[in-house]
């Protein structure tokens, strides 16, 4: 199960990054996707935007927990297929140290402690 969740915001952007991350239903700043069992094409969208989203594993656990705090319904009754999420509690690592290092974008190690961060 992977998560996706956008990091950096709209200005800026060209118009096929903003295609791309609108497929992703990534439309916001910290808006969160769940793939369960994602296919090759999503991989490879998703690490194209490897430079605006962190992404990675996250438990059962923590899904459930993101279901049960952030889930919307919509006016059918289904869950909508996006979480919107607030800023990560303690800030983010690539706005802190500006130019040190990545940090939270890209392949994110642990993606479960910064989703928790962000309920």
């Amino acid at each position: 199960m992977i998560a996706v969740i956008r990091i950096k915001g709209q200005v800026g952007i060209k118009r096929p990054v903003k295609e791309t991350l609108d497929r992703l239903r990534l439309r916001k700043k910290y808006v969160c996707v769940v793939f369960e069992e994602p296919s090759k094409e999503v991989l490879g969208m998703v690490k194209k935007m490897k430079d605006f989203v962190a992404f990675g594993e996250i438990s059962e656990e923590t899904y459930k927990e993101l279901v049960e705090k952030r889930g919307q319904k919509d006016g059918e009754g289904k869950l909508k297929p996006f979480f919107r999420l607030h800023p990560p509690r303690g800030g983010i690592e690539s706005k802190k140290h500006f130019g040190v290092g990545k940090g939270v974008l890209g392949n994110n190690k642990k993606m479960d402690e910064l989703v928790r961060r962000m309920l």
